[in-house]
């Protein structure tokens, strides 16, 4: 059976830079074959529960400001119409023709840079609780048995408005909150990560919430309690962590 995992994104240029999270994420690829990935990821947020049922999603380049050899990347993973279509039945979800954004598109390019694993992209819903979103996380976990990858892609930090340059120290507030996160994971404690904006400098850390979300439904798709695979922090308060829940 295969795990579900939580991946921290950060910025779309981890495509291309040869970061530590950049090379954790190609060794993750080589221990991981699925038959088929589904993906929520921070950058598709709806008010309702969606599916994609592209046959061929498009690579989307959903930002700005960066190379064009960025640009320039394209990620042409085949959908999964079938298993989309199964998946908007059991979900009571909403097909759509969408592609792949940047927070599926750039690890997923990393662990399998052949683009020959079969992606379904679900949205995030912006209106669903915390314990709604581990819900469907558990809606998901049957998946695992079929060597079907569920996968989280967000930030465990996220501030963007306090970036710093790389090799900066790291704050203790993002610290705290990294520390936080990891000593619930390892518990297995599901109601205090439900409410995990009571966690020390969760606002600072993320101002938003969507970041922080696709790591409840990787948990709740998971086992009861996490492994750390990945830590790294970029950019002085963008934690690079990976979790695997089995």
């Amino acid at each position: 059976m295969l795990p579900s995992l939580f991946i921290s994104h950060g910025s779309p240029m981890l495509a291309l830079t040869p970061t530590p999270a950049h090379h954790f994420l190609r060794e993750l690829g080589q221990t991981l074959r699925p038959k088929a990935v589904v993906v929520v990821s921070a950058h598709w947020e709806t008010p309702h529960l969606q599916v994609s049922s592209s046959v061929k999603p498009i690579t989307i380049h959903d930002f700005g400001g960066f190379p064009d050899a960025l640009f320039a990347v394209q990620y042409p993973a085949p959908g999964n119409p079938e298993l989309a279509q199964r998946l908007t039945k059991q979900l009571g979800a909403t097909p759509v023709e969408r592609g792949l954004d940047h927070g599926a598109w750039v690890p997923l390019s990393l662990m399998y840079p052949d683009a020959d694993v079969p992606v379904v992209s679900l949205s995030l819903p912006s209106r669903w609780s915390n314990t709604e979103l581990i819900a469907l996380g558990e809606q998901l976990a049957m998946l695992r048995q079929e060597d079907i990858l569920v996968v989280g892609s967000g930030s465990l930090t996220h501030n963007l408005y306090e970036l710093q340059p790389q090799g900066s120290q790291i704050p203790a507030w993002v610290g705290s909150f990294a520390e936080w996160v990891n000593a619930r994971l390892r518990e297995g404690d599901r109601d205090a990560l439900a409410n995990w904006q009571t966690a020390p400098d969760a606002k600072r850390n993320h101002p938003t919430p969507e970041h922080f979300q696709p790591l409840l439904v990787a948990m709740g798709a998971g086992g009861s309690a996490a492994t750390q695979l990945h830590h790294s922090v970029e950019h002085g308060v963008l934690a690079m962590d990976v979790y695997q829940f089995a």
